[in-house]
């Protein structure tokens, strides 16, 4: 048996179908809100700072242990440049005293070669350490504008919320205007094909956009006011009133 339900009752379903629209826009506009695109971008970036740093801390400590390590060698040669000089100003061996002067020679070349090489990883230290400080420089300023982002978000998303909390309530305050067995079908269409119901005006489907065609439009002005229709089209209950062109 045909559904049927009073003309007034199947054109609140119009109605519904707004405010299912208006929920629909509202939670598209919260997947592509411009405030979470832009904290995401800033989060992303933050990220790879972060990865960024862990790798510049990696090479500054690198850097640090060769420097630590040269100057325990030029530490050791001057001390024994140092004890070779004490052993030369008490040695009365004339032998003895032409090894320690090649020695402290060798040692002389040794230590400049090593103070170059010192001088070289110092100022290796001092550009790793540079772009350490400027990175975490950047990873400050994207904290604060992290915050500033994430604050803009929420007060983007409160004002959707509450639009969303308004439209929810009035679309419960509708559904027990609606016949039970009418709210059942438009449910399930906008389940099934993503519009429940379709206003004809003008002999057009609202739902598809489509005119219905010469047999479609005798068939619906055949029918009874109170028979509820689906749109051929879009599969939608088509709801028919004074604009309907009928």
């Amino acid at each position: 048996m045909a559904l049927t339900a009073a003309p007034e009752d199947q054109a609140l379903l119009l109605d519904l179908q707004a405010i299912d629209t208006r929920l629909q826009q509202l939670a598209a506009r919260i997947a592509r809100l411009p405030e979470k695109a832009a904290l995401i971008a800033l989060v992303a970036e933050q990220d790879d700072v972060q990865r960024s740093l862990v790798e510049q801390n990696g090479t500054l400590e690198d850097a640090r242990l060769e420097l630590a390590r040269i100057e325990s060698d030029v530490a050791v040669v001057e001390a024994r440049a140092a004890r070779d000089r004490d052993r030369l100003a008490t040695s009365s061996s004339v032998k003895d005293v032409e090894a320690l002067e090649q020695e402290l020679a060798a040692l002389a070349g040794r230590q400049s070669d090593l103070e170059d090489i010192e001088l070289a990883v110092m100022e290796t230290v001092d550009t790793r350490e540079t772009a350490v400080a400027a990175t975490q420089a950047r990873l400050a300023e994207l904290a604060e504008a992290i915050a500033a982002a994430t604050a803009d978000r929420d007060a983007a998303l409160g004002v959707i919320e509450d639009e969303r909390i308004a439209a929810s309530a009035a679309r419960k305050g509708l559904e027990v205007r609606i016949p039970a067995d009418l709210l059942a079908l438009y449910e399930k269409q906008r389940a099934r094909y993503g519009t429940g119901a379709s206003h004809l005006r003008g002999g057009v489907s609202s739902a598809s956009g489509v005119a219905l065609n010469g047999t479609d439009l005798e068939r619906v002005r055949a029918a009874a006011p109170d028979e509820v229709l689906l749109c051929p089209d879009s599969s939608a209950i088509l709801v028919r009133t004074a604009e309907s062109g009928l």
